[in-house]
């Protein structure tokens, strides 16, 4: 067993039981299995976290730093609010290939509401999630890409519903799900809606000049 600072000894086990706990859930994991994956004794985990479930708390908390990170690495190239706000929507971490396996902590833990720690820490990531999205919209509407007539708050939260909503349905593998026949998306009619014509046009010519992660 490596011997490392505690600070890094805490980041590396929280990371392995993010993955583990994404792939078998809170009640499906045990000490004993995130102790072999990190090559580390289970007594080193009680160092760090006073209970399995402290730690899956832990890692609902590490999933909504990541979803952030990952979010503004979208939007660091955006030349515009428009653009940052079409980069959003276009990065749902449910789908995302490098945010789906880690977001599947999100998925389980909404199977463990009945704890109300865990119902607490689920209500805090979805509020920092809000927090975040209504920001965004914000800024496009005070640069006049986005219309003023609904509240940054009441946007932010369709957008979020809808972005769970599709990325509960998507892994389904639904033929046809998301896009018509003519090859426009859900996410497509989203933008066009809150951006409108010229928005869209002018973030496509950034998009085909950009190369992003979609």
């Amino acid at each position: 067993m490596t011997r490392l600072p505690a600070a890094k000894r805490r980041e590396q086990l929280l990371d392995t039981a993010v993955a583990l706990f994404a792939e078998k859930g809170y009640g499906g994991a045990t000490t004993a299995e995130l102790a072999k994956a990190a090559g580390v004794t289970e007594p080193i985990i009680y160092r760090h976290f006073e209970s399995k479930k402290t730690l899956f708390i832990a890692a609902i908390e590490r999933t909504g730093e990541m979803v952030t990170q990952t979010w503004e690495r979208q939007m660091r190239t955006a030349h515009d609010p428009a653009h940052r706000l079409r980069r959003l929507i276009g990065a749902n971490p449910m789908v995302m290939e490098r945010g789906r396996g880690f977001y599947r902590v999100i998925v389980q833990a909404m199977m463990e509401i009945a704890d109300p720690d865990i119902l607490a820490a689920i209500q805090e990531h979805i509020i920092s999630l809000h927090r975040f999205v209504a920001r965004e919209v914000a800024l496009a509407q005070d640069e006049g890409h986005v219309s003023k007539y609904y509240s940054p708050e009441i946007t932010a939260w369709t957008l979020l519903h809808l972005g769970l909503g599709y990325g509960m349905m998507e892994p389904l593998g639904i033929k046809g799900h998301a896009e018509d026949e003519r090859g426009v998306r859900v996410r497509d009619l989203i933008e066009r809606l809150m951006l409108g014509d010229k928005a869209r046009t002018t973030g496509e010519r950034a998009e085909r000049s950009v190369h992003h992660d979609d």
